[in-house]
């Protein structure tokens, strides 16, 4: 993704903050344009002669950057282990650790170990922790026990 000065063509198809068609233009009046709405120039492709291009507002366009960038390498599945007998700053831990990797754009594997009876400890952990990461991530599907271990997956 090209932005202001970096931009070579010699004229531009602009569109405007809100969307609107602005026409083909020399690329210096569409700098000059951007320069004086305090905003930047991006070359949404460079397939097509003259290149279309938007204005968008400064940390509308780096956001955007990194949006692209994490839709293009995929979603990754990352597994978080946990034991039904968890203290209270370790599920803190956890809890942060699974928050961060959901805000990166990657979905979150709850896994707990389970031995002998601690199935319903093991789905009531689950549980709080689905709750409480309610804000950064939705459940894929319910809570799935299995032998000796209880997990969910939880998607940004």
């Amino acid at each position: 993704m090209l932005m202001n000065e970096k931009i070579k063509a010699s004229e531009v198809e602009l569109t405007g903050l809100h969307g609107e068609d602005l026409g083909v233009m020399p690329t210096a009046e569409a700098l000059a344009l951007a320069k004086k709405l305090k905003v930047d120039l991006v070359c949404t492709s460079l397939m097509s002669s003259p290149p279309p291009c938007r204005l968008i507002g400064a940390g509308d366009a780096k956001r955007e950057k990194q949006q692209a960038k994490a839709a293009e390498r995929g979603m990754k599945v990352k597994e978080i282990r946990l034991t039904p007998q968890i203290e209270e700053h370790d599920y803190e831990t956890k809890r942060r650790q699974a928050e961060k990797i959901l805000q990166s754009g990657d979905a979150v594997l709850l896994v707990v170990r389970i031995k002998g009876k601690e199935g319903t400890a093991a789905k009531e952990l689950l549980e709080r922790l689905a709750k409480d990461l309610s804000h950064a991530g939705h459940r894929t599907s319910g809570i799935q026990l299995s032998g000796k271990q209880a997990s969910v997956q939880l998607n940004p």
